[in-house]
């Protein structure tokens, strides 16, 4: 299993990113795909879930109505849509690929400052 997340920078407050993974090794149908987030002296937190190949997701509470989740079957990406950014979203974004084993990717720095 291979994650590779890419789309993170820096974006003003209130304006948007999309987050991409792509991942080698793993079925959307039986894993479920997540984008979690982990901000300095913080824990690592789960932002969206994703699982029977996009159709079911979950939203962490800080994000719901802000962010989307998204795959794309056919070529095995996973997305996070990220609207009205707020700086508190500032933090180091990980895709993850779950069933009886969980597998990481390396991450990708986000930040929202003006």
């Amino acid at each position: 299993v291979q994650l590779v997340e890419s789309g993170g920078g820096l974006v003003q407050p209130g304006g948007s990113l999309r987050l991409s993974c792509a991942a080698s090794g793993v079925s959307f149908k039986s894993y479920v795909m997540s984008w979690y987030r982990q901000a300095p002296g913080k824990e690592r937190e789960l932002v969206a879930a994703i699982w029977s190949a996009g159709g079911n997701t979950d939203y962490g509470d800080s994000v719901k109505g802000r962010f989307t989740i998204s795959t794309d079957n056919a070529k095995n990406m996973v997305y996070l849509q990220m609207n009205s950014l707020k700086p508190e979203d500032t933090a180091v974004y990980y895709c993850n690929a779950r069933r009886s084993t969980n597998y990481w990717g390396q991450g990708t720095q986000v930040t929202v400052s003006s």
